[in-house]
């Protein structure tokens, strides 16, 4: 999952080098957090944060179907 947002994140920003995402194994599940550059940060969330949850429900459906769950937290 982590290599899903960093691809996606990576597609999006100005400056890719600057993506980092961080996964965190919890007992609820799968914890994300993407950090990106300050000026890419708008690009990342989108108009009224439609990017944002785009991702998340991508990342959501991949989580149901391995039975998981998934957070994704933008930095």
């Amino acid at each position: 999952m982590k290599d899903i947002v960093e691809h996606m994140a990576r597609s999006l920003v100005a400056n890719p080098a600057e993506v980092v995402v961080t996964e965190r194994v919890t007992e609820d599940g799968i914890e994300l957090s993407l950090k990106v550059a300050p000026e890419d940060m708008g690009k990342v969330i989108g108009k009224q944060g439609r990017i944002a949850k785009a991702m998340r429900v991508v990342l959501k459906a991949i989580a149901t179907k391995e039975g998981k769950r998934c957070n994704l937290e933008i930095d």
